[in-house]
């Protein structure tokens, strides 16, 4: 018996530059609005994530940050171009998934660690 699921694609992506938001309708009804600011600091890339765990880096001063272009990356995946030149992180279909279900959770998360480093989303 096959239980896998198949996977989210979408069916519309939305970039709304003066909101600094980016929307994502994927094809099984699911609909998620990011911020450019939580899309920055939750990157899937090393530079954000490190290459092991223990190694993510608490990403702050990104209130104002704005998405200049988004581009496919095959059929899997966009790859954001930020306006603070950040570019390097590949967000997949599943990633965008992930985000979007648990983004109150981590978005609260990423509070939380700015206000134990003493850090803040201006700086």
């Amino acid at each position: 018996m096959n239980d896998h699921k198949p996977r989210p694609g979408p069916v519309e992506i939305r970039l709304k530059t003066s909101e600094k938001v980016l929307e994502v309708d994927f094809d099984d009804g699911r609909r998620f609005t990011f911020s450019a600011e939580f899309l920055r600091v939750e990157s899937p890339s090393a530079e954000v994530k490190g290459h092991k765990p223990g190694q993510e880096t608490l990403v702050t001063g990104r209130r104002h940050v704005g998405i200049m272009k988004v581009e496919p990356v095959g059929n899997y995946a966009i790859k954001i171009v930020f306006d603070d030149l950040h570019d390097s992180g590949i967000y997949s279909w599943d990633y965008l998934c992930e985000l979007g279900e648990n983004q109150d959770t981590l978005w609260r998360a990423y509070l939380e660690r700015l206000e134990q480093t003493s850090a803040n989303r201006d700086s």
